[in-house]
């Protein structure tokens, strides 16, 4: 009797997961199969399953040095992007959570007001920024920005995680002659690594869907990254609709592959978050 009651409680819970999950899996699934046709059939049949699976779509984009290089820009970027961000927010809110200074609070209050700067309202002033510095046309041009965005959701995440950091265990290692940097190093680093890990997965798939900053900053197609790409091959194939979609679902395989493996810190490190606090 119980057990039915928890299913009835359960299961507009269920109903709502099932409908996020079909909204969320039906697109994909939708431009996978489209990717297999030809736009005449797709014009024809267009939801049902391919006549004849024309592999043509996917094999060409896959063979294009261009599409390699767009990859590629995008790894580089995203990976540079998280390093800064994470090892830059890790030092801040080690500060925020371990150190009492006037005006800590107030500061760390700043820093999360950047949560409400929407990047649009400083479009113009960058992009005049960046010109000054000769920082167009350079990876460093997107990636600092977009670094400098993403500290204060990283700071806010690692400062509560280092804080609940046992003071005890400080002291332990006062005694032993460990300073604040050899503490920070070798004893807070090691026990956040879920922390870390999540805030490393979420700048990874930030920088990668980042869409509107590379396109500011890149001209030469040499540094367009995925994104950019999509826009521009879309642009290029507008006729041809099977192919645009064959190369969404190309451009959406690494940020879902990435997603999936990383899927466990990301949820665990949120949870333990959560759990702490």
């Amino acid at each position: 009797m119980n057990g039915s009651r928890k299913t009835v409680r359960t299961l507009p819970l269920h109903l709502v997961l099932v409908v996020v999950g079909a909204l969320m899996v039906v697109p994909l699934l939708y431009a996978l199969l489209s990717g297999f046709k030809t736009t005449s059939e797709l014009s024809r049949n267009p939801v049902g399953l391919p006549e004849s699976w024309i592999t043509s779509n996917y094999t060409g984009i896959l063979g294009s040095g261009a599409f390699w290089r767009l990859v590629g820009n995008s790894t580089l970027i995203a990976v540079a992007t998280t390093v800064l961000v994470v090892a830059v927010s890790a030092l801040a809110a080690f500060s925020f959570a371990r150190f009492a200074f006037r005006g800590r609070e107030v500061l760390f209050t700043v820093f999360t007001m950047g949560l409400m700067f929407p990047f649009a309202v400083a479009a113009l002033p960058l992009f005049l920024l960046l010109r000054s510095m000769d920082l167009l046309d350079n990876p460093l041009g997107v990636i600092l920005p977009q670094a400098a965005f993403g500290l204060p959701m990283t700071i806010i995440i690692l400062r509560g995680f280092f804080r609940e950091i046992p003071g005890e265990l400080e002291e332990a290692a006062t005694l032993d002659g460990c300073g604040p940097f050899a503490f920070f190093w070798r004893i807070l680093l090691p026990m956040a690594r879920p922390a870390l890990g999540t805030v490393s997965v979420l700048a990874v798939v930030t920088s990668w869907n980042n869409f509107f900053l590379p396109l500011l900053v890149f001209t030469d197609p040499k540094w367009w990254t995925i994104p950019v790409g999509v826009q521009q091959f879309q642009g290029q194939y507008a006729t041809d609709t099977a192919r645009v979609f064959a190369y969404l679902v190309l451009a959406m395989v690494p940020a879902l592959a990435f997603y999936s493996v990383a899927e466990r810190q990301l949820v665990g490190g949120l949870t333990a978050g959560a759990t702490k606090g």
